[in-house]
């Protein structure tokens, strides 16, 4: 045999093809076992020394560095919502019945998850990506859009539950995400962020309108620890709280639309 006559003697075809079976189905193992990251262990309500995670088995933490936080996470945390959540039927699977203001105990529609407790940053300066106009050197309003500012905060019930005072600009989008109101009724100042993509603006009337929740659970809302920066998962709280009110708001709401 000459020197490099190797395919004269050997199927290259056939070799390829095994070659591509056998990558092909070790891509298959490795995606199978890689979207095993998130929700395994299956949880086994019947007894909690059982772990469900079927084959391939779970892979190894991934540590993450992200770079607006400055460690790194092995794992997700996980709340805790025991007492907070019952079964409704005594069967494994059965739907989770709320034992107190879901809204506030953030579960169902108005769950978030524990992010970190730290703003999120533009990518340049490093700067709290979210933060009010009164902070936000540089950014205004466009003179075409309406100014909220000032206008009334009319919720589900038709009542007012505040005044706009503040804009939360997104200083990486140039996009407005939340507003801030002083909550009426309140026992002393009590300011209140609540999203922009769920409240609508009515210039002519100057109100702005939040159908999501009622008056005084707009008031309850949950609040920030510092009031010119909102953290990761205070967005998620919030969000979750006004979001979730589209169910939880009201008895009504949780019944069937027909």
């Amino acid at each position: 045999m000459q020197t490099g006559a190797i395919t004269s003697y050997i199927d290259v075809a056939q070799v390829a093809l095994y070659a591509f079976w056998l990558f092909f189905a070790g891509l298959i193992l490795y995606l199978r076992q890689e979207d095993k990251r998130e929700g395994y262990p299956l949880e086994n309500e019947r007894s909690p020394h059982v772990q469900v995670q079927g084959f391939p088995p779970i892979p190894a933490p991934k540590a993450l560095k992200l770079a607006h936080e400055g460690h790194r996470i092995p794992r997700p945390q996980e709340r805790n919502l025991d007492g907070i959540l019952i079964p409704t039927a005594p069967w494994p699977g059965a739907p989770m019945q709320p034992l107190g203001d879901p809204m506030q105990d953030g579960v169902g529609p108005a769950s978030y998850a524990l992010r970190a407790e730290v703003p999120d940053v533009t990518f340049d300066e490093q700067l709290p990506k979210i933060v009010p106009l009164r902070a936000a050197t540089g950014y205004y309003l466009a003179a075409q859009d309406p100014d909220p500012r000032g206008y009334q905060v009319v919720t589900a019930d038709g009542r007012i539950a505040g005044t706009v005072m503040d804009c939360w600009v997104d200083r990486s989008e140039t996009v407005v995400r939340y507003l801030e109101a002083d909550a009426e009724g309140s026992s002393g100042a009590r300011r209140v962020v609540f999203p922009m993509a769920l409240a609508r603006v009515d210039a002519k009337r100057r109100i702005v309108k939040v159908v999501s929740v009622l008056a005084n659970q707009f008031v309850e809302a949950p609040m920030l620890k510092d009031a010119d920066t909102i953290t990761l998962r205070e967005e998620d709280r919030i969000s979750g709280y006004f979001a979730g009110g589209h169910m939880y708001a009201t008895p009504q709401r949780l019944g069937p639309l027909i």
